[in-house]
């Protein structure tokens, strides 16, 4: 039974990348820009999307920025290695960790590739919550790096949701999907206070749903 199952999930990782191309080319996607322009310098990005709209998310990433390299943020957790395996056959750079597992790693990993023009990308949520809150440890290194945050606010108009911490959504075949990107600039704060309380309002203009 356990070498059945091990079969099973291994077709399963093998098919997921291309099921998730598949369904991301059935997607009419409408993006629209809110506040400061999408960054046109070559410098390092974060590029950022809840958790629960990854299905969109990481493909967006390639959309919006063509040509670059652009690495992934994917937990060391059994679902997080299902996911690394299909972004890398998607050719995404993986960085694997999180803020409780393999840290140090990932915020040396995350600065190399921002430091040579990368795109990062990261669910700032994930791996486990809270529900649509930014961890701090994103937006502190986009400030240590001079990075600016592109955020993209998904939504569906038809999606099937999952009850799991981050409502995960998978939308349906030839749904419209629209993309709001705000562009955030993380400033200097005199306070660890202040930086948490500004984190927590950023987070909260993100999440009207």
């Amino acid at each position: 039974m356990a070498f059945v199952k091990h079969i099973l999930l291994k077709s399963a990782t093998r098919l997921l990348p291309h099921v998730l191309k598949l369904l991301f080319g059935t997607l009419k996607i409408d993006v629209e820009h809110t506040g400061e322009r999408m960054p046109e310098d070559e410098r390092g990005v974060m590029f950022a999307f809840w958790h629960g709209k990854m299905i969109a998310g990481w493909l967006l990433a390639r959309r919006l920025f063509p040509g670059r390299e652009i690495s992934a943020v994917v937990s060391l957790s059994g679902d997080g290695q299902i996911l690394s395996d299909a972004l890398d056959r998607l050719r995404f750079r993986l960085i694997r960790g999180s803020s409780s597992r393999g840290k140090e790693v990932v915020k040396r990993n995350i600065g190399v590739a921002l430091s040579n023009r990368g795109i990062v990308a990261v669910t700032p949520d994930g791996p486990r919550g809270p529900h649509h809150r930014f961890k701090y440890g994103t937006l502190r290194l986009a400030a240590l790096h001079g990075a600016p945050v592109v955020f993209a606010k998904i939504r569906y108009d038809n999606a099937r949701s999952l009850k799991s911490w981050d409502r995960f959504e998978i939308p349906m075949p030839f749904s419209r999907v629209k993309v709001t990107l705000r562009v955030v600039q993380v400033p200097e704060f005199p306070s660890e206070e202040t930086f948490r309380a500004w984190a927590d309002k950023l987070s909260g203009g993100f999440d009207d749903e």
